[in-house]
């Protein structure tokens, strides 16, 4: 039986980005452990800079996927969660605004949990591209001050999209390069 710690790091090495959805509905309750994992992610300051916009309506989806280039698995997913930074809130004292770095780590979080509960989810960049921005922008109606940094399709997957051993050990530097 694996422990804790064994279990956790067995979920980051067999995570993937799942791109063929069975179409099923993701039910509200599995969407909203995916938010508060996105929520416990590290922040800049603890400014958590971050806000969402959960989607399960079809239409909305597949007027997302239409204008969206590589992010076709929308017509088969059961829900997208779009991750995005509030430009109103800053950091303090000067320092540079890093709301991107706080999305990037609540998107990470959100594809670590769906993968936990069985879910399939794929990361799809919004930012920094205005054409696919733009088009998020208008089809949810994000008013100004609301920079949508990715989206990310959610569902139940079909099998087909299987873990990627990435790890490259020639990329690894050890006290200097």
């Amino acid at each position: 039986m694996l422990c804790f710690s064994e279990i956790i790091l067995e979920n980051i090495l067999q995570r993937r980005s799942v791109r063929n959805f069975t179409g099923e509905m993701v039910e509200h309750s599995l969407l909203m452990t995916l938010l508060r994992a996105a929520m416990a992610a590290p922040s800049a300051r603890n400014r958590q800079p971050w806000t969402f916009v959960a989607i399960t309506d079809r239409s909305t989806m597949d007027s997302l996927a239409k204008g969206l280039p590589f992010t076709k698995m929308l017509y088969k997913a059961g829900a997208a969660i779009v991750v995005c930074g509030d430009s109103t809130i800053n950091l303090q004292d000067g320092a540079t605004d890093l709301w991107y770095q706080d999305a990037a780590a609540a998107s990470q979080n959100i594809l670590l949990a769906a993968h936990a509960l069985g879910l399939g989810a794929v990361w799809s960049a919004l930012f920094p591209y205005e054409d696919r921005s733009g088009h998020v922008r208008q089809i949810i109606g994000l008013p100004g001050h609301i920079n949508p940094f990715s989206i990310i399709p959610v569902g139940y997957p079909t099998g087909e999209d299987l873990p990627k051993d990435k790890f490259r050990p020639e990329r690894i530097h050890w006290e200097r390069w």
